[in-house]
């Protein structure tokens, strides 16, 4: 054949007498002889040898199917029907990077703007923007854009917040010296109004969670709403998505920006990603103009057809720094993508059904976990529980996992007034037994420990 194949060795000498040097020993010469090691390589495999290793490897997960999980905080199983993701992993549609070219994007933008549609009507609110990073980054630049429109320097939330939200808060608004107030909870575990109104002077923004971080459904969203308007600040809701099937839209109930994540729709827990953050705005130019991220608009070109463009794209890759509403770059639109054929799919009634099971497996959970433990909050609760215990939490979920059951998220670290407590979940996919199990497993473990 009279010529190498690879790797190529004419070529290596070559480049090795080009540099001045006549091996790959010479080159590397100059490396202390200590941090010369061996690499402990095993010998090489067939693919199909490495495919058999790989699959044993993988084997050693355990699905949330074989092992029933109540984490929930914040991730949660929900069913994605097949045709989702069959899909968003067609050629037109699967990239990570955004759809600069509209003429050669036509398809990914009118789904983007079908996305923008459904979350618009489906939040209550006019303007809906490509999506955000997750919800946490969307609602750290709700509390950005409040403090442009309103030229004020604080930003009121809940201290019953999530505690990832709150460290990605604190990033965004340490640079520009945004004041983060909290509001406690009172005895139902919901928003202090007392407390709220007392620290709304001077506020750029309040923001509540429908639900909230402990699963309770807020009573008193228009009042809270009330409160944010007279004192001049605008009224931010952070929401799950896979409630507003069952329950008013929180543009409806006054709200002037809503943030949530999309991807509780049309994606599969995938360890915690990739996410994508909801963020509507009403029609108002003081607020359109500092929305972050970008918008999929519909107009018409040259010839006078229907086409779609990004639009209002303030961000700093676009417009000079000190201008730009965001820096947000590559934007979730594959995850958005997902939760518009899912929220399609599944229709004004099919979100009402989603709603109504998920409700209807959090009551019967309320009731058989209240068997073996203190629900300390008396309220309306949507997927999560917090649910107290006489031992300490962490060695009831030890035990659980021993026993092929993933308890929830431990609540002590991060709010020790609520002692050994724990946020537990449930979704439309939690089957009955999962609960009945998990119950008579923690009854055992409760009285083992007690002996």
């Amino acid at each position: 054949m009279g010529r190498h194949y690879i790797p190529n060795s004419g070529h290596k000498e070559e480049m090795l007498c080009e540099i001045g040097f006549k091996s790959i020993a010479d080159l590397f010469s100059d490396v202390p002889e200590s941090f010369v090691k061996e690499f402990n390589l095993p010998e090489g495999k067939s693919e199909y040898e490495v495919f058999l290793e790989m699959n044993e490897i993988l084997n050693k997960n355990k699905s949330v199917l074989e092992m029933p999980t109540f984490l929930g905080a914040g991730a949660y199983f929900h069913y994605v029907p097949a045709h989702v993701k069959y899909l968003i992993e067609r050629s037109e549609f699967i990239t990570s990077y955004t759809p600069y070219q509209a003429e050669i994007s036509q398809g990914m933008l009118q789904a983007l703007f079908e996305y923008q549609s459904l979350i618009g009507e489906l939040v209550g609110l006019e303007i809906v923007n490509a999506s955000m990073y997750d919800w946490g980054t969307a609602m750290a630049e709700a509390a950005l854009m409040s403090a442009r429109v309103t030229r004020k320097k604080k930003f009121i939330v809940p201290e019953h917040l999530h505690p990832d939200r709150k460290k990605i808060l604190h990033t965004y608004t340490a640079g520009p010296g945004l004041e983060i107030e909290y509001v406690r909870w009172n005895e139902k575990g919901q928003v202090d109004i007392e407390d709220l109104k007392e620290k709304v002077t001077g506020a750029a923004g309040i923001y509540i969670e429908v639900p909230n971080f402990f699963g309770l459904i807020e009573e008193q969203i228009k009042e809270i709403g009330e409160i944010a308007h007279e004192s001049g600040a605008l009224f931010v809701v952070g929401v799950d998505p896979t409630i507003l099937g069952i329950m008013e839209a929180p543009g409806e109930l006054g709200a002037d920006v809503v943030v949530g994540e999309a991807s509780f729709l049309g994606s599969a827990l995938n360890f915690g990603g990739p996410r994508a953050g909801i963020f509507a705005v009403k029609n108002e130019r003081k607020i359109l103009r500092q929305m972050p991220g970008r918008v999929i608009g519909m107009t018409k070109d040259a010839d006078g057809k229907r086409g779609f463009v990004m639009t209002l794209q303030t961000r700093e890759q676009h417009i000079r720094r000190a201008k730009a509403t965001s820096n947000i770059c590559s934007n979730e639109a594959l995850v958005a993508v997902a939760a518009a054929i899912h929220m399609a799919t599944l229709g004004p009634k099919g979100l009402q059904k989603l709603g109504e099971i998920i409700l209807k497996n959090t009551k019967y959970f309320k009731k058989r976990i209240s068997e073996v433990a203190e629900i300390p909050f008396d309220g309306i609760n949507f997927k999560d529980v917090v649910v107290k215990f006489e031992i300490p939490y962490d060695v009831i979920h030890e035990e659980l996992l021993k026993r092929n059951i993933h308890g929830g998220f431990y609540l002590k670290p991060h709010f020790p007034e609520l002692e050994e407590s724990a946020l537990l979940a449930v979704t439309e996919t939690t089957r009955k037994e999962w609960i009945d199990a998990l119950v008579i497993n923690m009854r055992e473990i409760i009285n083992e420990a007690e002996l």
